[in-house]
């Protein structure tokens, strides 16, 4: 699959938190965890499930950082 969103950081299901519709899926990224809210659909189209290698890609129009 190509993609034109160059932020693509490999990783692995740690946790998927069902909700009514959307999921929390827990991709650890090397000792950090990003979290992506996706529906319950993807989750299981893509047929995600901890344990499992994943693939966090990142894309965004604006970054703000605070200090």
């Amino acid at each position: 699959m190509k993609i034109s969103a160059r932020n693509q950081i490999p990783g692995k299901i740690i946790e998927i938190i069902k909700g009514a519709t959307t999921s929390h899926v827990l991709i650890d990224i090397g000792g950090k965890v990003i979290t992506a809210s996706i529906t319950n659909e993807s989750v299981a189209e893509m047929n995600l499930q901890a344990g499992e290698p994943a693939i966090a890609i990142i894309k965004a129009s604006d970054v703000i950082v605070g200090a």
